[in-house]
């Protein structure tokens, strides 16, 4: 089965850390470029950070400097360290993967099933 596969979410107090996980089944992740979105309740989907096959990143104004994306191909994994976390962080996060893409992801051919992030004391 072809699929993209996050992990890692949880609940962490504010100024803690989360790594998350987008694991790819079926398919090698070394020809993709890989995108971590976020949507939480009431609000528009966001761009968090993305990784292109040359492993150069971008990464959203709100993110910048506390977040680190990259990639283990040999582990076919695709990681976002998430540091200083705050409750704004809040959301859904999901990871998509477009073939032969750079960034940013527009369009995907797989898309995750979502990890829930809660930034709460």
């Amino acid at each position: 089965q072809l699929q993209l596969v996050e992990s890692g979410g949880g609940l962490v107090q504010p100024g803690g850390s989360l790594r998350l996980s987008c694991a790819a089944s079926g398919f090698t992740l070394d020809s993709y470029a890989i995108a971590w979105f976020r949507q939480a309740p009431g609000k528009e989907r966001e761009g968090v950070s993305c990784i292109r096959r040359s492993g150069d990143t971008d990464y959203a104004d709100s993110v910048k400097g506390r977040f680190t994306i990259s990639r283990d191909n040999a582990k076919n994994t695709v990681y976002l360290q998430m540091n200083s976390l705050k409750p704004e962080d809040t959301a859904v996060y999901h990871c998509a993967a477009r073939r032969y893409s750079g960034c940013p992801v527009l369009t995907y051919d797989y898309w995750g099933q979502g990890t829930q992030v809660t930034v709460s004391s």
